[in-house]
């Protein structure tokens, strides 16, 4: 069986609290082994504290283009 398909949040350009809010919507609906890819335009370090807290997985990726991808996972 294959993996679900990530679930891709683009926070780019977005004024907050859009972005937290789009990320949080979409924790709501992760499946198993799935994964959210979430593009923002600076470090989102309220989001962090706000998995941390809730046990998520998350790795942080400068993009070459400038901006930031963070994978999340369930715990």
């Amino acid at each position: 069986m294959n993996a679900p398909d990530d679930l891709i949040v683009d926070g780019r350009g977005l004024q907050p609290p859009e972005p937290m809010e789009q990320v949080v919507a979409a924790l709501d609906i992760l499946q198993s082994g799935q994964r959210i890819r979430f593009l923002i335009h600076r470090q989102p370090y309220p989001l962090y504290d706000l998995l941390s807290r809730h046990h998520y997985r998350y790795e942080t990726t400068s993009l070459a283009e400038g901006g930031f991808e963070v994978l999340i996972s369930a715990p």
